[in-house]
């Protein structure tokens, strides 16, 4: 049985925050999380999104409640460039039943709900790990003293040290595009009056969208959070071929070139200066990956969120899966006779859920960025029928991925 057992979690994100309260639900007495960033991660401030019938899932596990700052949004309005109107021509209008979140935030208050007896270790980077007869070795930098554990359940992310123990064969795929990152104060935003609240814009281009919707800051007010996804220029001198992001203050000439070339030429006016607002400082590029391991459990080792499965973002699965991660696995883990039962059946649900998660984030990328339509073509009733055949779940990050 779990109950008595000492569990680590290896990574101290939204993933690793839900996944230290699953195990300490499923009965572990010692629960120790190893985050390698110092200090709170509150400050990330990006945005995501999670749908109302998700949402009403994951507070009925009391993983999630009203308390967390959150704004509500109603419909999604696509748009082309259309001359020097300054929205562009709206060719459609589609449901959109989704609440706003900001990372950090949410971040926050998952965390003060880790219980007290929980060891969060920040600072403290994982790097090795070794399954036992009895156990799992983690070891903590060059000259660590190793610990045992009975249990270790990755949550480090699409790098995952964890990931790599249990599926070493499992390698990230790029897809080929990128997707350009920002958000900053709604202050800042130009007539605000011309772009309601409850409305989240999919501004689109031949081989590219920018997604825009605002989300809360957790202090009151509002930011204005965008996510623009096409390919890099054919001269970039970088490469992907490993994971990675760039980081706020890092992008190359060449990324910042391309991104001011598409929020002048692809966007209509009022979007593209939206784009332009964004400081370079409030700027990060996050290359597009995907895959999934074939196993979420595998011996002592258990995987959930980013380093079980990465799926493009398209999706809107990414803090929402690794939520549903969370409460599958606690109730795998009070709902089985033993520990080894509880992750087999953790393993049978959730790799199902990865592997529909990563067949949908490619082919909406399909569709929304390597293959597009003529949108210029487009008006409502043949967005509908292109986004039935696209999505095919009804809509964006809607879809039950259960256990």
């Amino acid at each position: 049985m779990l109950r008595g057992g000492r569990v680590a979690v290896v990574g101290g994100s939204i993933a690793g925050c839900a996944a230290a309260l699953a195990a300490h639900r499923g009965g572990a007495a010692e629960v120790t999380v190893f985050e390698r960033a110092p200090g709170h991660l509150a400050d990330r401030g990006v945005g995501l999104a999670m749908h109302n019938d998700r949402y009403a899932e994951l507070e009925a596990a009391g993983y999630v409640d009203a308390s967390m700052p959150w704004l509500q949004l109603g419909r999604r309005c696509w748009y082309v460039r259309d001359g020097s109107a300054p929205l562009g021509r709206r060719i459609g209008v589609l449901p959109f039943p989704f609440r706003t979140y900001n990372w950090g935030p949410l971040w926050r208050e998952l965390r003060e709900r880790v219980p007290g007896s929980a060891e969060f270790r920040s600072g403290t980077a994982v790097t090795s790990v070794e399954v036992t007869p009895d156990g799992v070795e983690l070891a903590m930098g060059p000259d660590g003293p190793g610990e045992r554990f009975d249990l270790v359940i990755g949550a480090d992310g699409y790098r995952s040290a964890v990931r790599t123990a249990a599926c070493p064969e499992v390698r990230p795929r790029y897809a080929g595009y990128l997707a350009w990152r920002g958000a900053f104060a709604a202050e800042r935003l130009m007539a605000p009056e011309l772009w309601p609240d409850e409305d989240c814009v999919y501004a689109v281009f031949p081989g590219g969208h920018v997604i825009i919707y605002r989300i809360p800051d957790g202090r009151g007010g509002l930011r204005i959070n965008w996510v623009l996804y096409t390919a890099p220029p054919p001269d970039l001198a970088l490469r992907f071929d490993n994971p990675t992001s760039l980081p706020p203050g890092t992008l190359a000439e060449t990324l910042h070139t391309r991104l001011a070339h598409i929020a002048d030429t692809r966007l209509a006016p009022y979007w593209g200066q939206l784009v332009r607002t964004t400081t370079a400082d409030e700027l990060f590029v996050q290359p597009m990956y995907d895959f999934t391991a074939p196993h979420y459990a595998n011996g002592r080792l258990v995987l959930a969120g980013d380093a079980a499965t990465v799926a493009r973002p398209h999706t809107g699965g990414g803090a929402v899966k690794a939520l549903q991660d969370a409460t599958a696995l606690e109730k795998c883990l009070t709902g089985e006779p033993d520990w080894r039962a509880a992750l087999s059946a953790y393993d049978t649900g959730r790799a199902t859920s990865g592997r529909s998660m990563v067949e949908l984030g490619r082919r909406l990328g399909v569709g929304l960025v390597e293959q597009t339509p003529d949108w210029s073509a487009m008006d409502q009733g043949g967005l509908e029928k292109w986004w039935q055949q696209v999505d095919g779940s009804g809509g964006f990050g809607g879809r039950r991925l259960t256990s």
